[in-house]
């Protein structure tokens, strides 16, 4: 209804044109927004007020002819000028609940549409290194970058998810040295035993397969351990593997996949790093100090220079950073989004900088950087810190096992990213309104309840009458539920086009809470068949919107519960 009345107001600017009363050089794309009122209408605009200067004319005058072209459109049944030249909008009770047609056509497409035209967009997220289990931060990274490939994907885009990980470097060298040592029977207690080096159970787990020559399948490769404690190359190669597959376990049970993983090791393998460093330093960006080599990136906005090789020959994190999003834009992705822990903030404008130096025509502000913050975990009052396997951090199995998917999924989606969030396990696993994934997916079942009673009644639902009588949905509760359906295809647009996957938590709670009131507050099986066709239609519509948004979040919507 949105794009109604747009339509109509532009047909009105374009009227007045004709009419010489508006120069017809004058160009405005009329916009309309939802009010937050409802008795300031359904839909409210400014545009009288953008034609006032180009026109020199007051702009409740301009208004008022607007008005006078529009109050004999069959879906405005009220028009309103407010302040200094505001047009509100009242629709007709018919004109709103076309809505529901809409639903009913377009079903699980509801709310989708083309903003990104088929173009290639790729998401990274989790991007884990390979040294023990995912954590609840990661959890929260992998919601967060999963239900935006969902978002845009939704609205267009050609969406590729890709997992980055580091299978050499420092840690890793650790990872193998870690599970080296529990091979030849030295654990965290000995004298032997490193600080730097990895100490949960899951480290055990890990070298007691190794030695019993197991073969480890993860999403991107297959190893067989040799069995040989001395052979630290084979026992990195299989540690890597073993913990990726529990990776990829974990982001099973998440209900997360990816298109393509990404090995650090292959920018070194294809010249990739090489060939960044040649490039940065035959353009004049670098330079040497104290042995190492530095980037110039405080030419680009940088708060200091960064090195890139160390005195030892070393190559630090920010240089495969550089080359790496370098063989992103060289693949062909011109949209990136990385979601990343707030601790990478400070990586994002050094890798930026690297980019522009490089001079490949990459804008100043890509890829764009969704940042999410830490999760503490709760269970009630009490913070839980530790989980029995990693032994120093929750990890994301322990969470979906104690609450399940569903509500681990919903909680750490339903925050603004950028905000930090306290995870209770015990509200999640409850089965109260106070509980919001119980309280959406509880409105769900209540009307797969109803429908499963007009079969036991052997009342026969009529779509077309009921989709014929919508006029007879007038009470506050179904102007209401009506209201908020009509906003969910724009909320997608927006939340998509912010990154903002939390926006559609909140409208599921909303719409949840709408359809509860109406369900406590009426009856739809009612014996005027005409009313109880139509509010089954209404009720049926909602249904299919609580399976699209709840789809967006990889949340299930279950019939009974």
């Amino acid at each position: 209804m949105k794009a109604v009345v747009e339509a109509c107001l532009n047909e009105a600017i374009n009227k007045l044109k004709q009419q010489k009363v508006l120069d017809s050089s004058i160009a405005i794309n009329a916009k309309v927004t939802h009010t937050k009122d409802k008795s300031h209408g359904d839909y409210a605009s400014n545009a009288a007020l953008i034609l006032a200067k180009p026109t020199r004319k007051p702009p409740r005058e301009i208004a008022q002819l607007i008005v006078e072209l529009l109050e004999s459109k069959p879906e405005i049944e009220k028009l309103e000028i407010a302040g200094p030249g505001f047009i509100n909008f009242f629709l007709s009770q018919a004109a709103s609940s076309q809505v529901i047609n809409t639903v009913f056509t377009q079903k699980e497409k509801f709310g989708q549409c083309n903003i990104g035209q088929g173009k290639k967009v790729q998401i990274e997220f989790v991007s884990a290194n390979p040294t023990g289990p995912l954590h609840i931060g990661h959890g929260r990274g992998a919601v967060v970058g999963d239900c935006l490939s969902r978002l845009l994907n939704a609205t267009g885009w050609k969406v590729t998810r890709e997992f980055y990980y580091n299978d050499a470097g420092q840690q890793i060298i650790n990872l193998a040295h870690s599970v080296q040592a529990r091979c030849q029977g030295t654990g965290p207690d000995s004298d032997n035993w490193q600080s730097d080096w990895y100490q949960g159970h899951y480290i055990k787990d890990v070298a007691e397969d190794y030695l019993s020559a197991k073969t480890v399948h993860s999403a991107d490769k297959k190893v067989t351990a040799s069995a040989d404690p001395e052979d630290l190359e084979n026992i990195q190669e299989f540690a890597v593997a073993y913990l990726r597959r529990e990776q990829d376990l974990d982001l099973k049970a998440f209900d997360v996949d990816f298109d393509v993983y990404f090995l650090e090791s292959s920018l070194y393998k294809n010249g990739d790093i090489d060939k960044t460093v040649k490039t940065l330093i035959d353009k004049g960006h670098t330079y040497e100090d104290g042995g190492a080599l530095w980037l110039r990136t405080t030419d680009y906005g940088d708060d200091k220079d960064r090195v890139m090789r160390k005195t030892d020959g070393g190559y630090t994190y920010f240089l495969p950073d550089v080359a790496y999003h370098a063989n992103k834009w060289n693949r062909g992705f011109k949209r990136v989004v990385n979601e990343f822990g707030a601790d990478h903030h400070s990586t994002v404008n050094r890798v930026r900088a690297g980019l522009q130096a490089l001079d490949l025509g990459i804008p100043k502000d890509w890829p764009e950087v969704v940042l999410h913050q830490m999760v503490t975990v709760m269970r009630g009052d009490v913070e839980v810190k530790i989980s029995k396997r990693a032994g120093s951090y929750v990890t994301l199995r322990d969470i979906i096992d104690e609450v399940g998917r569903d509500a681990t999924r919903y909680f750490l989606a339903a925050r603004r990213a950028e905000s930090q969030m306290t995870f209770d396990l015990k509200l999640a696993a409850s089965q109260t309104n106070e509980n919001p994934v119980f309280y959406i997916q509880y409105a769900h079942a209540r009307i797969c309840s109803v429908l499963r009673q007009l079969e036991e009644q052997n009342i026969i639902f009529s779509q077309e009458e009921g989709l014929n009588n919508l006029s007879l949905l007038v009470n506050d509760y179904e102007k209401s539920l009506i209201d908020r359906i009509t906003k969910y295809p724009e909320l997608v647009k927006t939340a998509a086009s912010a990154l903002e996957t939390h926006m559609i938590a909140h409208y599921l709670r909303e719409l949840a809470n709408d359809f509860h009131s109406y369900y406590n507050a009426e009856k739809f099986i009612v014996d005027d068949s005409a009313l109880r066709n139509a509010r089954i239609c209404l009720i049926c519509a909602t249904r299919q919107l609580l399976v699209n948004g709840l789809d967006l979040l990889g949340v299930s919507a279950p019939e009974k519960m």
